[in-house]
C-alpha cells in the first residue's frame, strides 16, 4: 500500500519516479495470505470513534492516516481493482471470494498498474545513511540508492512469513527508539494443559512453544468453541478486563474473539512477572442463585425419572451436565472442578456420593484457568510495542529524527484489536507514508 501510495501520487502528478518494493520473500504479501485462516479480514468500517477504542497502542496516532484512507475508501480501492467485498458481523470485511489470494492480487495488480516495482527474494541486509540519501545492501551483494525510504517490515509476528523484526534493527541504527515488544493476538497457555516434560527452553519468559504437547487436560479441551461466555482476565487477583463473546480451546491454549482480545494485557502482566487466570463464565447474564434455583430444577427432574433409577450419582451428575453444557465439555469440566462432587463418609466402611449443586452453579459462572504462559512470535497475529510513534510525524509518517525515512504498519508501536483493525491500520499509514515520500521528493 505505501508503494502504491507513491507511485500513484507521482503520476497524479506528472513527475516521473522510480518505486520499488525490495521483498525478501519469494512471492509478496506472504502474511495476508495466512491472515483471518486464510480469508482476510483486511478491515473493518466502524466510523473513528469506534475504531479508535479497539487501538490498544496510540490511538491517537493513527488519526491523520485513517482519515486520509478509511475504511470506506479502502473498500472501494479493492472494488476498484478487481475484488468484491463483503462486510460481516461486527463490521468485519472480507473479499467476497473469502479468499486472502484476491487481496494480495488486488494490491500487486494497484502498484503494477502505476509503474512500481516489486522485487522479489531481495532481501535487504543493512541500511545506511549516506550524503543525502540512504544505501541498502542486499544478501546477494547488491546495493541500492534512494532518496526517501519507507520502511515498512511488520513485525516479528509468524517469521516464517518474513516478519523477522528487521525494520526494527535498521530503525534502531538510525537513531530510533524501539518501545519493548511482545506478541499479541495470541494463544494463553493455562496451567496443565501441556506437557510439562516436552517442554523446550522458552525463548522469552513465559513463551510455551505452539508445538508443545497437549497434556491429558489440554486433548480433553482442545478442539472446543464456546459462545455466548463472559471471561474475566484478572492480574494478582485483580480483574483487569471483562469481555463476553465466544472462545476457542485449541492446541494452543484459550484463542478465538476473547482469547485474544485479553491476551495482550495478559502477556504483558506475565513478562512483568505478575500472577494472571481467567474466569469462564458458561452462564453470563444468568445470577448465580436463578442459575442454582434452575440447577435444582433440572436435578428433581433427572432424580425422578424413571430412567434413573439404577444410574449411580455420577452418571445422574453427568445427565444433568448435559442439560447444561456440550457434552463434549462434561469430562474436562468435571476433572478441572472436582468440588462438584462429594464424598460423605458415614462409617468406617459406609461413604455416599453427592451431587453438589451449589459447587456447579459457581463453577459455570467461574471456572478458572490459572495461565502459566503463552504462544510467541511463531503464532501470534501481532507484534505489540515497536519504533517509537513520539519519533515520527503523525501527518506525514516521516521520522523526526532522520529526514526522509518514513516508517508504517507493524514497524510502529501500533496494535490493536482482531477484526480487521490492524490490517486497516498497515494501510493508512503505509498509503499516507506513500504519499508523504513522493510529495517530498517532488518538492527537492
Amino acid at each position: 500500500m505505501a508503494a502504491y501510495g507513491a507511485a500513484k501520487t507521482a503520476a497524479d502528478a506528472g513527475v516521473p519516479v522510480l518505486v520499488t518494493v525490495l521483498e525478501k520473500m519469494p512471492r509478496p504479501a506472504r502474511k495476508i495470505m495466512i491472515t483471518g485462516k486464510g480469508r482476510c479480514n483486511f478491515t473493518n468500517v466502524k466510523s473513528w470513534n469506534d475504531f479508535s477504542s479497539h487501538v490498544r497502542s496510540n490511538p491517537n496516532f493513527v488519526k491523520n492516516a485513517f482519515y486520509n484512507l478509511n475504511p470506506d475508501k479502502v473498500l472501494d480501492f479493492f472494488e476498484q481493482y478487481g475484488m468484491p467485498t463483503v462486510v460481516e458481523r461486527g463490521d468485519r470485511a472480507f473479499p467476497a471470494s473469502h479468499r486472502a489470494s484476491d487481496v494480495v492480487d488486488a494490491l500487486t495488480h494497484a502498484c503494477k498498474s502505476y509503474g512500481a516495482k516489486i522485487e522479489t527474494e531481495c532481501e535487504v541486509c543493512g541500511v545506511t545513511r549516506k550524503e543525502g540519501s540512504f544505501e541498502l545492501t542486499t544478501a546477494d551483494g547488491g546495493k541500492w540508492l534512494c532518496a526517501e525510504l519507507i520502511i515498512a517490515t511488520g513485525g516479528l509476528s509468524y517469521p516464517l512469513t518474513g516478519s523477522t523484526g528487521d525494520g526494527l534493527t535498521w530503525a534502531s541504527g538510525l537513531g530510533h527508539s524501539i518501545k519493548p515488544t511482545f506478541p499479541s493476538l495470541t494463544a494463553l497457555v493455562p496451567q496443565g494443559y501441556k506437557s510439562a516434560d516436552a517442554m523446550p527452553v522458552p525463548s522469552m519468559k513465559g513463551h510455551i512453544d505452539r508445538s508443545t504437547p497437549l497434556s491429558e487436560q489440554g486433548r480433553a479441551l482442545c478442539g472446543i468453541s464456546l459462545k455466548n461466555v463472559g471471561v474475566r482476565l484478572k492480574v494478582e487477583g485483580i480483574t483487569a478486563q471483562e469481555e463476553f463473546g465466544d472462545i476457542d480451546f485449541t492446541d494452543g491454549g484459550l484463542e478465538g474473539p476473547l482469547g485474544f482480545q485479553i491476551s495482550r494485557k495478559a502477556v504483558k502482566s506475565l513478562l512483568n512477572g505478575s500472577r494472571v487466570c481467567v474466569e469462564i463464565d458458561l452462564k453470563n447474564g444468568v445470577p448465580l442463585q436463578e442459575l442454582f434455583e434452575r440447577i435444582k430444577t433440572l436435578w428433581m427432574e433427572v432424580d425422578r425419572d424413571p430412567r434413573s433409577a439404577r444410574l449411580h450419582e455420577k452418571e445422574k451428575c453427568r445427565i444433568l451436565l448435559g442439560k447444561l453444557m456440550p457434552w463434549e465439555l462434561i469430562p474436562a469440566f468435571k476433572a478441572a472442578n472436582p468440588q462438584i462432587m462429594t464424598l460423605e463418609r458415614r462409617g468406617r466402611r459406609d461413604s455416599k456420593l453427592w451431587v453438589n449443586l451449589s459447587k456447579i452453579a459457581e463453577a459455570l459462572k467461574c471456572w478458572r484457568f490459572d495461565i502459566e504462559g503463552f504462544v510467541g512470535y511463531e503464532r501470534a497475529v501481532v507484534t505489540a510495542g515497536g519504533v517509537s510513534g513520539e519519533e515520527i510525524l503523525p501527518k506525514t509518517m516521516e521520522s523526526r529524527l532522520c529526514r526522509d525515512l518514513f516508517l508504517c504498519g507493524e514497524v510502529l508501536d501500533i496494535d490493536s484489536d482482531t477484526g480487521g483493525y490492524n490490517l486497516q491500520t498497515a494501510f493508512c499509514t503505509g498509503y499516507l507514508a506513500g504519499q508523504s515520500a513522493t510529495k517530498k521528493l517532488i518538492q527537492k
